[in-house]
């Protein structure tokens, strides 16, 4: 069990840092995989920005992934498994429609801070959050940053099912998790503290990256 999103960053730091990536740019999953982010940032001096995906909640049960949304509107989604827990197309677009503009909301508070597409080319990519669910959102990111051309893509995570790391692994995603399970419950319960950050401490955590990288 980690401590809090700063132990759990600092863990993975280690073993990030036994890569020895060339040129690596870390992307963060706000709010929280900011936190996760920063302790890697300092142990390989690199630059941190944030990458904005926004999960489809299940209408039930918002806080249960069905699909993912990114920045372009490209989606990421099964649409057997979307009917076969009954969720009809009209209302998975409505939905989606709801989802891009929360995103939309968030992109503009993290404006300052989001990827840019020539940014990604070449790099060694590092996608960071606290935690995988189901995988929706983070198959998405992975998807869209593929478009682009890194170097190479690595997923940094403390704690995810094994099914889901599997399944980036087989998209030629680098997977580095700490903590992979064959029985998965909530990400919150793999901490001690797993507080929910607000937008305002995410940015926090950015405006004193290592070496003043990252300035609001």
């Amino acid at each position: 069990m980690f401590n809090d999103r700063t132990h759990a960053g600092q863990l993975l730091a280690e073993k990030l840092a036994a890569r020895n990536l060339k040129n690596p740019y870390i992307l963060a999953v706000p709010r929280g995989g900011v936190a996760v982010a920063s302790p890697i940032a300092a142990k390989l001096q690199a630059k941190i920005g944030v990458l904005i995906a926004k999960k489809i909640g299940h209408p039930l049960n918002p806080e249960v992934a069905i699909g993912a949304i990114m920045p372009d509107g490209s989606l990421v989604h099964d649409n057997q498994y979307i009917s076969g827990i009954g969720v009809k197309q009209e209302n998975f677009d409505q939905l989606a429609a709801e989802a891009r503009k929360a995103l939309d909301e968030r992109s503009k508070v993290y404006e300052a801070m989001i990827v840019k597409n020539h940014e990604v080319k070449g790099r060694d990519i590092i996608i960071v959050d606290d935690g995988i669910a189901t995988g929706y959102t983070m198959h998405a990111a992975v998807k869209w940053l593929q478009k682009w051309n890194p170097a190479s893509i690595t997923v940094a995570v403390p704690v995810a099912p094994n099914d889901v790391t599997g399944k980036l692994r087989q998209a030629q995603v680098e997977v580095v998790c700490i903590d992979e399970r064959d029985v998965f419950t909530a990400v919150g319960s793999y901490y001690k503290d797993f507080s929910e950050m607000t937008d305002q401490e995410a940015l926090e955590y950015h405006r004193f990256a290592p070496n003043g990288i990252i300035r609001l």
